[in-house]
């Protein structure tokens, strides 16, 4: 969602490093941007906004007059409209009107009409449609009560329902008289991560805003509000009472974050995943034993065999992960798994089994609805354990077992290296339950990761120039389809959902995944003369299943393009993308990489934003 950065310096310039924190935040997605500057220099020694509605290169042209280039601090915000439309009126920063507040915001201020209507009442006026230009008005009151910046965020904030994530500058008079730059962020909800050198204070709503000054960081929890200088971290809670929050050193630098060559952070990251199964597995493989070893606690034998049926909770292709993980830890190590969406777990009222364990899958590790059905399952009594790819995350700090994914910062929105490494956690997970509670014999666990540690190879060889090239051919000859069908059944009809939420995301192409033994009951309708059907199909106990389906796609006129190792089902297939050969457990990391690259080359062909596709944000911190 919506991306916040803030800095105020001791000596030095900040506004090329704003911009070059928002600039990493764009993968979040937002429809408006704008700063908040400002250095005794400046005209009438007031706070200087320039927002506008549109990618950051228009507002970088309000800029390129060079008036706010030695402001020694600002805060940052890239917009993603949710109370009123996309405009500069609503673009943030927002003040008061003062000319000596600004404030920046991620999240819902749920009761805000009713604190427009009191603030106006009091003769604030509105000069947008937004819930957070409420917020500032509060904060601007209690400024103008004489309470200092600290006090008066601490104030305000005391008054508002919702889930938040800020950071406000006003100007305060120090000893000598002259106005100087206090910033203080806060965090309810979406995420928040600061730093101090001795030089300048620093926040964001991604490390990955903050590292072009530092890769030492605290994340803010909830609850936190947090006073920032050069060289300064103040945390304190609601009632003012200190808070200790740990230094975390990130491994990711700039270059992880960069396209490295690549037309799009989307292409880079595809070719990414044969290092990404390297990083999540390979270091945790136990040979000898057959068996996995996973960092801290949580994943022991005896907390492991205490567990009898596990909860996965997730979000749009980290639940078609889960659902993969699924048939992984049902069949390698024989406990029930249950999958649902976050977003309907957390507003049902869910029977959930004694001795359980509910396992969230996220790639940010801020997902809303992840967390916030996590936090459900964990109040009704069950171990919370996660997958996740950021170290430091809510969801990784509100867990009791971590497997962090180690797939480093995936920028597209369109996730593709992060899904790849859940799958692997997961399959990894499998066999550790599977050892634990001695569903697999040493031998059967050496198989296992045999196979993963083969995996490698392959994967390399389905990014290789002629398959690619192949992919593209196929993708490019359907641009004219009114819709696809995906099918895929066992462990591959997660599959077909993932490769019909890929075409879907980036190139505004009807798509729909399906399990292929139900096409039959009704979908079926649907099939026309030339109608492309992906068919995902590899060796197993489902695959002479699946080209039944095939047989009865054909036979109503559809167009099928089959992808998957079963040789079979390319002779019937209208056109084929094979992939190597692999175990029925692993195939499903190689069926994906085809469907991605399926659904770039197609969405490059219609020429749409693929690294930042309409409406979607990556990290979906709010509701």
């Amino acid at each position: 969602m919506c991306g916040i950065v803030g800095a105020v310096s001791r000596s030095g310039a900040v506004l090329e490093g704003l911009l070059d924190g928002l600039r990493k935040l764009e993968y979040r997605g937002y429809d408006s941007c704008g700063v908040a500057m400002f250095d005794p220099g400046l005209a009438n020694g007031a706070v200087q906004i320039r927002r506008k509605v549109g990618r950051l290169t228009e507002l970088e042209k309000l800029l390129a007059d060079g008036a706010l280039g030695a402001a020694r601090a600002g805060i940052g915000h890239t917009r993603w409209a949710t109370h009123g439309k996309p405009s500069d009126e609503n673009a943030h920063p927002h003040t008061d009107g003062s000319g000596r507040m600004a404030l920046v915001h991620n999240g819902i201020i749920e009761n805000y009409l009713e604190l427009r209507a009191e603030l106006t009442a009091d003769g604030a006026v509105f000069r947008s449609e937004t819930d957070t230009e409420v917020l500032t008005h509060l904060v601007g009151r209690e400024l103008a009560r004489g309470k200092s910046l600290l006090d008066a965020v601490r104030a305000s904030l005391r008054r508002v329902q919702g889930y938040y994530a800020i950071a406000v500058m006003a100007l305060e008079n120090g000893p000598d008289g002259k106005a100087a730059a206090r910033l203080v962020c806060a965090r309810q909800g979406p995420p928040l991560v600061v730093a101090a050198t001795p030089e300048i204070g620093l926040c964001g709503s991604d490390v990955l805003a903050l590292l072009k000054y530092t890769r030492d960081v605290v994340f803010v929890e909830d609850g936190d509000i947090v006073e920032l200088a050069p060289g300064r971290i103040a945390i304190t809670d609601f009632d003012g009472k200190a808070v200790a929050r740990p230094v975390r050193h990130v491994d990711w630098d700039e270059e992880a974050a960069s396209k490295g060559g690549f037309p799009h952070h989307m292409l880079k990251e595809i070719h990414e995943q044969p290092d990404v199964l390297a990083r999540t597995a390979f270091d945790r493989i136990l040979q000898v034993e057959g068996d996995v070893d996973f960092e801290g606690a949580g994943f022991d034998d005896a907390r492991l065999r205490a567990i009898e049926r596990i909860q996965v909770v997730a979000c749009g292709t980290a639940l078609h992960a889960g659902m993969i993980g699924k048939y992984l830890i049902e069949n390698l190590a024989g406990v029930a798994v249950d999958c649902d969406f976050a977003s309907e777990f957390r507003y049902r009222e869910p029977v959930l089994a004694p001795r359980s364990a509910v396992l969230a899958i996220s790639q940010s590790g801020e997902t809303a609805d992840t967390l916030a059905a996590m936090r459900l399952a964990r109040e009704r009594g069950l171990a919370p354990l996660s997958i996740c790819n950021v170290q430091g995350s809510t969801v990784v700090r509100e867990s009791e077992g971590v497997i962090l994914t180690h797939a480093g910062p995936e920028i597209g929105v369109a996730s593709t290296k992060a899904f790849v490494a859940q799958v692997i956690a997961s399959y990894l997970l499998a066999v550790r339950l599977g050892r634990a509670r001695g569903k697999l014999s040493v031998e059967q666990g050496r198989e296992l990761l045999d196979e993963l540690r083969r995996l490698r190879p392959r994967l390399e060889g389905l990014i290789t120039e002629k398959t690619v090239e192949r992919v593209r051919s196929i993708a490019v000859k359907h641009l004219k389809a009114k819709g696809f069908f995906f099918l895929g059944r066992g462990v591959n009809f997660p599959v077909a959902l993932e490769g019909a939420l890929k075409l879907k995301e980036i190139s505004y192409v009807h798509a729909e995944g399906y399990a292929a033994g139900e096409m039959k009951h009704g979908p079926i309708a649907l099939i026309e003369p030339g109608m492309p059907i992906v068919v995902i199909n590899s060796p197993g106990r489902v695959a002479d299943k699946v080209r039944s389906n095939i047989e009865q796609v054909k036979a109503r006129g559809g167009h099928v393009i089959s992808i998957g190792a079963d040789e079979q089902s390319h002779a019937l297939a209208d056109e084929s993308i094979p992939v190597p050969a692999s175990s029925e457990w692993l195939s499903p990391l190689l069926n994906v990489v085809p469907l991605q690259l399926f659904a770039y080359h197609h969405a490059l062909a219609r020429g749409c934003d693929i690294d930042k596709p309409r409406n979607l944000a990556k990290s979906v911190t709010v509701e």
